[in-house]
């Protein structure tokens, strides 16, 4: 059961059940519908409407997870670190020119209400904001939060139903359990930097936290499982999902061939290990990316490129023959593919069987008429900067509402509203917390 359903009982001698309901409906209602069809707001709702989740995450893997529920309606209430807030926060430049916020903070912080409570000396609000949640999502290292009455044991005895995530480095187990997990090194330990980079070049990251992001990913799935079990058991649960374990999963078929054949991994650059071509080639201006996953569609490839001959050619016939003689194929398709611009050859290949597309810079992506056309960037009206822009959500539903409609909060903007609609706390009692240090 959520706790939409739970409320108007543990809102009682606080507030009425309407003043209660309007922060349970700030992120299901706020702002106008964005998303990418035409299906009205009135015809639609979202799926998580009523899910409360009272979120402890800082940086990446658990804000983005909580930000992936909000936009799917969820009523997510940041807990801040009074006067500091995220880390994220000051993770630019670039910076807002009002806010200061880093624009690294608004990517996975949308949707959301920032509250400030110290963790030591306003365990007591939190518990009291557990007790009326359905979620509680945090990623500290393990055994911290249990110092603050605020672990899983202590949590599970404010509220039976609470679903409570952690996201971690590497678990609540084992002999890193008490490692801060960053993505890089996560990355580095599981084995992702190894495999990334040039065949004879270092180790390479991913130009984004993709071990984060994945580990965000999981813990949101994981969510709504838990959430759905609980309509049947009537039961909370823990959930752990950490870096490590995310990142050997990405591994999927690299992990395979060690596991099963003992195959060690190289790093191949934009290539791939078992089918030729398929990576970036050099072209006039720029690079351009074509794989052909067939020996069909490394016929058309040939043919649009005017060296039908090659097709024929014993050594290029199958895949395996292309693999075993990778280096003088590439060669020429590095020969023939740096004599025109990517665009002249995206023209060429339009239609084509094959898949392929250009390497775009970061501008070209926002510029791309595919990307304009589907809508996917949001421009969301901010408190104190006018408005900013957001990557609105990548899933669409027929019959369902995901989407972004409120800016990421300035820290501790919803903070007095928070506790006095949901906690009945007055405008005194605010005041006598903020001067105590506990609220900001």
């Amino acid at each position: 059961m959520l706790s939409q359903k739970l409320h108007p009982l543990l809102c009682r001698g606080f507030v009425n059940y309407r003043v209660c309901q309007s922060l349970r409906n700030f992120a299901a209602d706020a702002g106008e519908n964005n998303n990418r069809d035409n299906a009205t707001a009135d015809e639609r709702h979202h799926p998580l409407k009523g899910v409360r989740i009272l979120d402890l995450t800082r940086i990446i893997a658990g804000p983005y997870c909580t930000m992936v529920l909000a936009d799917l309606g969820a009523e997510v209430i940041k807990v801040e670190r009074p006067h500091f807030g995220d880390e994220a926060r000051k993770w630019g430049p670039p910076f807002l020119e009002h806010s200061k916020d880093a624009a690294y903070f608004l990517a996975q912080n949308r949707n959301k209400q920032s509250v400030c409570i110290d963790l030591k000396r306003g365990r007591a609000l939190l518990h009291r904001l557990a007790e009326i949640s359905d979620v509680l999502v945090e990623n500290y290292v393990p055994g911290t939060l249990d110092r603050y009455d605020l672990g899983y044991e202590q949590m599970k005895k404010v509220n039976p139903k609470l679903i409570y995530c952690t996201l971690s480095g590497y678990g609540s187990v084992g002999p890193y359990a008490k490692r801060p997990g960053y993505d890089v090194i996560a990355s580095s330990v599981g084995g992702l930097l190894h495999i990334t980079g040039e065949k004879e070049g270092p180790p390479s990251k991913v130009g984004v936290a993709v071990t984060d992001v994945a580990t965000g990913l999981y813990a949101h799935g994981a969510i709504l499982a838990a959430l759905y079990q609980r309509e049947k058991t009537q039961r909370g649960q823990k959930i752990d999902v950490d870096l490590l374990s995310t990142c050997c999963s990405l591994l999927i078929n690299v992990g395979s061939n060690y596991l099963n054949a003992g195959t060690e991994a190289r790093r191949w650059g934009t290539a791939h290990s078992s089918i030729v071509p398929y990576q970036s080639f050099k072209t006039k201006d720029g690079y351009l990316t074509l794989g052909a996953g067939s020996d069909a569609q490394f016929v058309e490839l040939c043919r649009l490129l005017a060296v039908e001959p090659v097709a024929e050619d014993p050594k290029f016939k199958t895949n395996k023959d292309r693999v075993e003689n990778r280096e003088e194929l590439v060669q020429l398709l590095e020969q023939i593919l740096a004599q025109d611009s990517s665009k002249n050859w995206m023209k060429r290949f339009e239609g084509a069987p094959f898949p392929v597309g250009p390497v775009n810079s970061i501008s070209e992506v926002f510029e791309d008429e595919h990307i304009q056309a589907i809508g996917l960037v949001k421009t969301l009206p901010h408190t104190r900067d006018g408005s900013v822009k957001v990557v609105g959500p990548p899933v669409v539903y027929s019959e369902a509402r995901n989407d972004a409609r409120t800016a990421p909060p300035m820290l501790g903007e919803h903070t007095d509203a928070v506790l006095s609609d949901l906690l009945g706390y007055g405008p005194e009692e605010l005041a006598s917390l903020r001067d105590q240090g506990i609220i900001q």
